[in-house]
């Protein structure tokens, strides 16, 4: 399937932002190693029919679903709306919750929750070409030869958990 990507040309100042989070997301990789922190995650999968949506941050190798972490006295629902808000322009949208996962990703150990959202064409996006730097639809098929984040890997094995 295409590649959805929206962002903009790159300007100076992504182009610096997209350096900060590579060697951010690096030096909390090394950090995390060390300490084993405890981390809770939210996640959307995104269908537009069967085709899932992806998204590429500009710090990691592996392609993702929107989403990020939850904040302290955040709920998980709440995190997975505003990750999706700031990640690819989405907002208004009802999430279906669709379980969770736990395992020791990227050095910490965490705890991911998904959520669902199930649309019928695909949606304008709005990329910020500083963390999320690509998008794109894919169908089941083109899953098995695209590297995923672990996170990814164990809900689409649907190793979840209600």
């Amino acid at each position: 399937m295409p590649s959805l990507e929206r962002a903009g040309p790159a300007r100076l100042i992504d182009a610096v932002w997209r350096i900060v989070f590579w060697f951010a997301f690096r030096c909390a990789r090394i950090w995390w190693l060390l300490r084993r922190p405890d981390h809770e995650g939210a996640l959307i999968a995104i269908y537009v029919g069967q085709a899932l949506l992806l998204v590429k941050s500009s710090y990691r190798a592996e392609w993702n679903f929107p989403g990020g972490g939850v904040g302290p006295g955040e709920t998980p629902d709440a995190a997975a709306r505003r990750e999706m808000e700031e990640e690819i322009g989405l907002s208004s949208y009802t999430l279906r919750p669709a379980g969770n996962a736990s395992g020791i990703w990227d050095g910490r150990k965490d705890r991911v929750h998904f959520f669902e959202l199930h649309l019928d064409s695909m949606p304008e996006l709005r990329l910020d070409n500083r963390e999320i730097v690509a998008a794109r639809l894919v169908s089941p098929e083109e899953l098995r030869g695209i590297a995923l984040t672990e996170a990814v890997a164990a809900y689409l094995r649907g190793d979840l958990r209600a």
